[in-house]
């Protein structure tokens, strides 16, 4: 059976196509009586008919697709992102395509022969930026999630409270007598983990000491970073900070592999809040970030550049979660 058309529903209704047209455009009202209505939506329900939107976009020169760049979808907080953005996006007639780099933070393909045809606009992640070059994203309306708000031209930022993260966990462990910490920073080079780092410095007085060990975002790198860093029993610190869940779980592994244990001889704390953080034993301490929150505020800033409002938006609230993998510092050796 062939799709049925406006033009089928007009006869089936006794009506004309331009009737049908402002009915199912809801244009109608003052021009259509709302019974002629009420029958032309029955009609078009019973013979099954949708309009064609892709016709519809060629006319109004838009396709209603957005695409959402993130640097891989493996990560379980971009895939909550995505379904943020997506859940707005269909609240307001939208897709979302998905664009994931291959190798977790670099340019992917251009998987559009031309971008500017097929997008309306573009939500980007900072550590997937690089890609945008590749789609010549430039040139479209570009929303940046977790990124400096000062830099670059895009129409609207949208960032969680990275560093309000880092204030809650000091603000943690300082009272349980912590002074020697060991930053387990991501390797990865990007404005959001520079904010937890510079945070993190600022955070962390006088009387404290503060080594930082440079990591790939894989739980094997960040356990053999650790195993180096806890090698020697002098200079051990008494927590290990980490920019990201996954880092956190390599700290823990390292730590059990070396005879540590946890929080009872180290305290570890992660940023993310994944299922990771409660399939860990102990169960991980960790701040939580709202990535589906963070999805559905870049849609939101997207639609509102499309209509030409200013976004403003605070940045979204993070808060820490306690769990058995931080405690009280152990008491210096003699």
């Amino acid at each position: 059976m062939t799709r049925p058309t406006s033009r089928d529903v007009a006869t089936a209704a006794g009506v004309s196509q331009a009737t049908v047209s402002l009915v199912l455009g809801d244009k109608w009202p003052g021009r259509v009586s709302e019974r002629t209505a009420t029958h032309v939506r029955e009609t078009a329900t019973r013979l099954g008919y949708r309009p064609n939107l892709a016709a519809r976009n060629l006319r109004l020169g838009t396709t209603r697709t957005a695409l959402l760049v993130v640097p891989a979808l493996t990560n379980e907080f971009f895939a909550r992102v995505y379904t943020g953005a997506a859940r707005v996006a269909a609240e307001h007639d939208f897709g979302v395509v998905l664009y994931p780099s291959p190798d977790g933070t670099g340019p992917a393909r251009d998987p559009f022969a031309s971008a500017r045809a097929a997008l309306d606009g573009v939500i980007a992640s900072s550590m997937a930026a690089d890609a945008l070059d590749a789609i010549g994203g430039a040139t479209l309306p570009l929303v940046m999630l977790d990124s400096d708000p000062t830099a670059g031209t895009a129409a609207a930022h949208v960032n969680l409270a990275m560093a309000d993260g880092m204030r809650q966990i000091t603000e943690h462990l300082l009272p349980l007598g912590h002074r020697r910490f060991l930053h387990l920073a991501s390797a990865i080079d990007s404005w959001t983990f520079d904010t937890r780092a510079e945070a993190l410095r600022a955070l962390l007085g006088p009387g404290t000491e503060l080594r930082t060990v440079r990591a790939p975002l894989t739980v094997d790198g960040a356990r053999t970073a650790m195993e180096t860093a806890l090698a020697t029993p002098q200079d051990r610190p008494t927590a290990v900070v980490c920019d990201d869940d996954i880092l956190a779980a390599g700290a823990c592994k390292a730590a059990r592999r070396l005879g540590l244990r946890i929080p009872e001889d180290l305290s570890v704390t992660g940023f993310d809040d994944l299922a990771l953080a409660t399939a860990v034993e102990p169960e991980l301490t960790t701040v939580h970030l709202p990535a589906e929150r963070v999805g559905e505020q870049g849609m939101a800033a997207l639609l509102a550049t499309l209509e030409g409002t200013t976004w403003n938006a605070p940045d979204i609230p993070v808060r820490l979660v306690v769990r058995d993998s931080t405690g009280p510092a152990p008491a210096p050796q003699p």
